[in-house]
């Protein structure tokens, strides 16, 4: 596999590791543990000493029931994150785990390579031309409704080809 990673094709021929750093303060998964930009530097340190060839750096919370945030706060929670990653482990690839197109700027212009959208392009409509812009590695994922309501009447009739399907349709636009 070759990903353009700003301008520079870097081939991979092994799967890679993504560590997850989610700087919320309600996350389901570890619990808004990195909060403190001290916190950030040790996890992001621990990622890379274990392996990590890819770091996704979350600011909003997309567990069940989650509450919308503005993208100043997500950008506020991401900025730290982001900078220290720029900083300190520039042969590490950077990933932003956002749905907002001006946030995945933001952040693609402060080092991150790869944009991870968990709305997969349904949640801001400016989000594939701005990633077609920045001719960043995208990530297009799968949610029926949002953080806040995905939970309460998921309806599948086979939830393989559903997501297929869904993924397919935002590709190709139809």
């Amino acid at each position: 596999m070759v990903l353009n990673v700003k301008g520079e094709l870097r081939e991979f021929k092994t799967p890679l590791v993504m560590g997850i750093l989610n700087v919320t303060p309600d996350s389901f998964f570890d619990g808004g543990k990195f909060i403190e930009e001290s916190h950030i530097a040790n996890h992001i340190e621990q990622m890379v000493k274990d392996g990590a060839d890819v770091i996704d750096v979350g600011g909003v919370s997309t567990r069940p029931g989650a509450v919308e945030i503005s993208m100043e706060e997500e950008w506020k929670r991401v900025e730290p994150a982001l900078k220290l990653l720029a900083e300190k482990h520039k042969g590490v690839l950077v990933s932003i785990d956002t749905y907002n197109s001006a946030i995945a700027k933001r952040a693609v212009e402060s080092g991150a390579h790869i944009v991870n959208d968990i709305g997969g392009g349904t949640f801001d409509n400016k989000m594939f031309d701005v990633v077609a812009k920045l001719k960043v590695p995208y990530i297009l994922m799968h949610m029926q409704g949002t953080p806040a309501t995905m939970q309460q009447n998921p309806v599948y009739k086979n939830v393989t080809t559903d997501v297929i399907d869904f993924l397919a349709a935002q590709i190709t636009g139809h």
